[in-house]
């Protein structure tokens, strides 16, 4: 597949409003049908709210879609910054303490696409933005998200020095981590899942804080990364949800979409900041493996549905079709479109 036929292929919203009411978005399903009974997460809300924030043409049937999300994504944060991830199905009651865990960053990561958006939405996630960043989290991802929300920010008021503060900090911790070294440059000890955030934040921090060498080893890193999880036929051949080192079999299962996800928003960035085609191929190899181009050559995209299978599995796909991996492809394919656009 290639990347002009998706400038004519709109974005299907339909199963992720089939997974949507008025309170959330629910998170698991079984086939098709929502499990309200695991009710939703703040993960998977805010992942929509990037998503609807960055179209820039929404169907008319997505409206309440935008407001339910800005509106929970902002309830979900407390007075001191933190922020709670699940709420019971049907109710606007939380279920869980507030916390810095990696939906606090994802949250974060919303607010500010929000307020590089701007407008009534953008003034209003601007005040909880601001609270978010006087919070620091100990964990890699939490910390990788919300500093692209941060970096979302600066793109709009590049004065905001909070948003600064926090961006260096969340590039710091990520480029601060001792590696095994030898050939093994990753800061953690395995690749473990949504690997693509880390080198990422360190390439939105590299330019937005004109530090060149920051940039230049988060490309190095996010470079690193693509060839390990590139087959040798080319197409993708992602980290398992179990992770992987060195010495482990590949290919290996189950393969995630919000692996293959996180990667295209990585090499989206990167080429929009370096130009270089090599993130674009990798971009369109993020789409292509949601289409059947992977290790078991079976599409996980639903274009019937508009929903997404929530893993590739050595003998095929699962059957679910959850909020993750819908937003997974919807963010996918929503950034090839834009790229796509741009080179017309």
């Amino acid at each position: 597949m290639t990347s002009e036929t998706t400038v004519d292929r709109p974005l299907s919203y339909v199963h992720l409003l089939r997974l949507s009411d008025a309170f959330g978005v629910v998170e698991h399903a079984r086939g098709l049908d929502p499990l309200t009974h695991h009710g939703y997460c703040l993960d998977d809300v805010a992942r929509a709210l990037v998503v609807l924030a960055r179209d820039a043409d929404p169907p008319p049937e997505v409206g309440p879609l935008f407001t339910m999300s800005f509106d929970f994504v902002a309830a979900a944060f407390t007075p001191d910054g933190r922020a709670h991830n699940r709420r019971a199905y049907g109710t606007g009651r939380w279920t869980d303490e507030a916390s810095c865990g990696d939906w606090w960053g994802r949250g974060v990561w919303a607010l500010g696409t929000l307020v590089r958006r701007g407008g009534d939405h953008g003034a209003l996630a601007r005040p909880v933005f601001d609270t978010a960043t006087g919070v620091r989290s100990p964990f890699h991802r939490s910390m990788a998200y919300a500093g692209l929300g941060a970096a979302e920010v600066l793109q709009r008021h590049p004065g905001h020095a909070a948003a600064r503060s926090l961006l260096a900090d969340a590039a710091d911790l990520v480029s601060s981590a001792p590696s095994p070294g030898g050939s093994w440059p990753w800061p953690e000890s395995r690749l473990r899942y949504a690997n693509a955030v880390l080198p990422e934040v360190m390439v939105a921090a590299g330019a937005a804080l004109e530090d060149g060498p920051l940039l230049d080893r988060g490309l190095a890193l996010l470079g690193w990364l693509v060839d390990v999880e590139t087959a040798l036929r080319g197409h993708l051949s992602v980290t398992p949800a179990a992770g992987w080192a060195p010495g482990e079999p590949r290919p290996a299962f189950d393969q995630q979409p919000i692996e293959v996800a996180t990667l295209a928003e990585a090499c989206a960035r990167a080429r929009r900041i370096t130009g270089d085609d090599r993130w674009r191929t990798t971009l369109d190899r993020c789409e292509q493996w949601f289409d059947g181009w992977n290790d078991v050559d079976t599409p996980l995209a639903d274009d019937v549905s508009g929903g997404c299978h929530d893993g590739l599995t050595v003998s095929g796909v699962n059957a679910n079709q959850g909020a993750e991996s819908t937003l997974a492809l919807l963010a996918v394919r929503q950034l090839v479109k834009e790229y796509a656009t741009l080179s017309d």
